[in-house]
Order: structure tokens, then sequence, then C-alpha cells
């Protein structure tokens, strides 16, 4: 099943962490210290990020994660938003890329 996929850009990731948290009722599947955080629902695929490009608060993309991806790709809809689409085993091999040393496995 397709989980939605959210990413928000943040600057204080250990308030946003709590806050989500508890809002999700769940904490954070993989948290790299001071730059990102992914949860991971039956129905949500939400992550936060440091991103100096976007103000907090905003969303950074939407997207799906879908098991049957066998690969990342993304497109941008008519409104200019970009929409990623992936499995959770791709979205992994991305963060582990990005943070080396996070060596982040998938739960499911």
């Amino acid at each position: 099943m397709k989980k939605f996929h959210l990413a928000i850009a943040t600057d204080n990731l250990a308030a946003t962490i709590q806050d989500y948290s508890q809002r999700l009722g769940a904490e954070p599947c993989v948290v790299v210290e001071n730059e990102y955080a992914l949860w991971r629902t039956e129905m949500l695929n939400l992550s936060i990020r440091r991103d100096p490009n976007c103000a907090a608060g905003t969303v950074r993309h939407v997207g799906w994660e879908d098991p049957i991806a066998s690969e990342f790709s993304q497109e941008t809809d008519v409104n200019g938003l970009v929409w990623e689409r992936f499995s959770a085993s791709v979205q992994a091999l991305e963060i582990n890329s990005i943070w080396s040393g996070t060596n982040y496995q998938p739960q499911d």
C-alpha cells in the first residue's frame, strides 16, 4: 500500500521532533542529529529537514512511498510542487548516502 510522503523544512529539529512525535503518537524511525528525522506510520511517510533553501514550516516536496518503486523518481506538477516516488528501501539508500554512518534500515 502506498504511503503519502510529506517533507517539511525546519530550523529547530529537536522541537519539531518533540511536537510531531506527540502529534503522530510515534517516535521517528531515524534521526540524524541537527539535520533530519523520518516517521513512517501506517499511512504517512513524514520527513523534516534543516534546509537553508526553505523557510521553516514550508513544504519541501510531497510524493509517495510505494513498495513497487524500484528506483527514486521525481516530477514537478502544474503548480511547481515536486512529487517524489520511492520505496522504503530506496529511501533508506538515499538517507544512508547523504548521511554516511546512519545505517538506517526500514522496518516493515
